[in-house]
């Protein structure tokens, strides 16, 4: 079996796909790769099913072996990305000699690299998905030195200069299209009029579950109390008792008990928050 193995983890590396929708009756958040179109851009320039499993690196890449011969690709965060201490490409297939080392540099821009191999990583799945969920523990476990990684057989190659346009970078300032409610009616008039002209900043406290803003003014609530548990959704932006938004990704809880002020629509508004540094301003603008 072809396997890759972890010579330097990173801080954060795990294993994500599509993730495993479906199952918020169950308890069971939906995972998968926070930055969808770069890991959907990994897998095509292999050749790969658009479903098949990458790492997800955090802020200082990885370091993985090659037990055998193998084609991979980095995207996501710009990032230098060497093969045993030679510079090789960003963002196109590479070709690892068996026992050469694949060297995935810090994020020069953003936050998080996708490195795919060609026929995916055949983890065991889990629930039908081979994510690592931090919230709840499903899937492998986050990388570790030493692990190894077994990839999935080859397809059909790639259509050579299949993807060659760039996906944007990481966001200067990141613009988020709000949906309001279910819950807006909860917030004051006034406070939720000017959520449309704040600014907020990404907080260092956001991670997989959420991106947490702070620096902002703080939304004030219409009426006191709280909500039973109700259910969440991908993009759902809650808003504790500091009045400080919370916009959910994708290891969010399925349910939760502060109002939900609106939704953030998934795509490339959801895509730019995975790649969102700690202090980026934040602004909403209402969805239309």
């Amino acid at each position: 079996m072809t396997e890759l193995l972890v010579v330097r983890p990173g801080a954060l590396t795990t294993v994500q796909d599509r993730g495993r929708p479906g199952y918020a009756h169950l308890g069971v958040p939906r995972s998968g790769a926070l930055d969808t179109a770069a890991y959907a851009l990994a897998n095509r320039l292999l050749g790969n099913p658009p479903d098949a499993a990458v790492l997800e690196t955090t802020l200082d890449g990885t370091g993985l072996r090659a037990l055998a011969p193998l084609v991979v690709a980095v995207t996501g965060a710009p990032c230098s990305v060497r093969v045993s201490g030679r510079p090789v490409a960003w963002g196109a297939p590479v070709r690892l000699p068996a026992g050469a080392e694949l060297e995935v540099g810090p994020a020069q821009s953003g936050l998080r690299s996708y490195v795919a191999v060609r026929g995916g990583l055949a983890v065991p799945p889990v629930l039908g998905s081979r994510s690592t969920d931090l919230l709840s523990g499903l899937g492998p476990a986050v990388l570790s030195a030493g692990m190894r990684l077994p990839a999935g057989p080859a397809g059909p190659d790639p259509v050579p200069g299949a993807d060659l346009c760039p996906l944007p970078g990481p966001p200067a300032e990141l613009l988020l299209p709000l949906r309001p409610g279910p819950r807006a009616d909860w917030f004051a008039p006034a406070s939720l009029a000017g959520l449309w002209h704040a600014e907020f900043r990404v907080s260092a406290r956001s991670n997989r579950i959420g991106l947490r803003t702070e620096a902002g003014p703080p939304l004030v609530r219409a009426r006191p109390g709280e909500l039973p548990s109700e259910g969440m959704v991908l993009g759902a932006v809650q808003v504790p008792p500091d009045g400080l938004p919370v916009v959910f990704l994708a290891d969010h809880p399925v349910t939760g008990g502060y109002p939900v002020v609106g939704v953030v629509p998934p795509g490339p508004a959801l895509d730019a928050a995975a790649q969102a540094r700690p202090g980026t301003a934040v602004r909403f603008l209402r969805a239309r």
